[in-house]
């Protein structure tokens, strides 16, 4: 009897053991908690990308932060699979994994991950999935076209963004260069990667123009100078006109002084056409007869009126 009593006693610890095991909210696990976390690393810099957009060619880091505040996981073993959405498939045992995207697009990133609380434990599994929007970062913005313009007239300039879109550009024109104090400028939504800009300059010398560019994942800064120099076919225009108004000046005053010579002239080359002609009457008066030529240039013979030819 003693003996039984003895077994008893040595049984129950072992049975409370089992229970224990049994009981055991490990596993009655039915997901494991957690969230995926996207870093990426540029030079010195690590940024936090939790609004789902991701950088083309940067290094990337992505972990799974597991939600376990009771610590009941300390002890568990993990695995990791990771799909990226690319066809590229890593396993691993470390909640973290390093890629990169080479190619802006939009990806699928999932994540199944295993639990092996204990040994006796069936396997928990469960299943995370994202959506990516890998965009290119703003490298670069070229002006399209001269860098010389000329005053008082539409000016039509030209950039190409280097970054995937939608883009939000800022841009101020800055007569001979000097700086702004208000610091304000034109806000244009760009969802391509031309940006088009017209502009007049009323003032000749050099301009600043200082262009501001971001997108979700980057932001450029960038200033040109702008050469602006007279309109010479607007110059030219000016001075033909005012040549054109002087010598119709000139002409009208030149006609007005020339006239009343040009009618004297006409006078005294018909008057030089008269024929004096003088005569004799009876009672011993002389009379003198005027003959004029119709036709400058012809001479008539003398015509013998009222008597006799004259003669001295």
């Amino acid at each position: 009897m003693e003996r039984n009593v003895a077994w008893i006693l040595m049984l129950l610890p072992l049975v409370a053991l089992g229970e224990a095991e049994i009981s055991n909210p490990l596993t009655d696990l039915e997901n494991i908690a957690g969230k995926l976390v996207f870093y990426q690393m540029e030079g010195n810099a690590t940024y936090v990308r939790d609004t789902g957009e991701l950088a083309s060619y940067i290094q990337t880091e992505t972990m799974f932060e597991l939600y376990d505040p009771q610590k009941n996981l300390s002890s568990a073993k993990f695995t990791y699979t990771w799909d990226l959405g690319n066809g590229e498939v890593i396993q691993g045992t470390e909640p973290v994994v390093r890629y990169n995207y080479p190619e802006s697009g939009n990806y699928t990133l999932r994540l199944k991950v295993g639990v092996k609380v204990t040994k006796l434990a069936p396997l928990l599994t469960d299943v995370y999935s994202t959506d990516v929007q890998v965009l290119d970062a703003i490298k670069n913005i070229e002006m399209k076209g001269p860098s010389d313009y000329e005053v008082s007239q539409n000016t039509g300039l030209a950039f190409h963004v280097d970054g995937s879109p939608p883009l939000w550009v800022c841009w101020r024109f800055l007569p001979n260069c000097v700086p702004d104090a208000t610091g304000g400028c034109t806000l244009t939504m760009l969802y391509g990667n031309m940006l088009r800009l017209n502009h007049t300059f009323t003032s000749t010398g050099v301009h600043c123009l200082d262009i501001s560019v971001r997108n979700e994942i980057s932001k450029l800064e960038s200033s040109f100078s702008i050469y602006v120099k007279r309109n010479n076919n607007a110059h030219m225009f000016f001075i033909l006109s005012c040549a054109a108004i002087l010598l119709a000046t000139f002409s009208f005053i030149a006609v007005i002084a020339c006239r009343p010579r040009h009618q004297n002239r006409t006078q005294i080359a018909t008057s030089s056409n008269a024929v004096f002609l003088k005569n004799d009457d009876s009672e011993g008066h002389s009379r003198i007869f005027f003959n004029f030529n119709a036709q400058r240039g012809e001479k008539e013979p003398l015509l013998l009126q009222l008597g006799a030819p004259y003669s001295s």
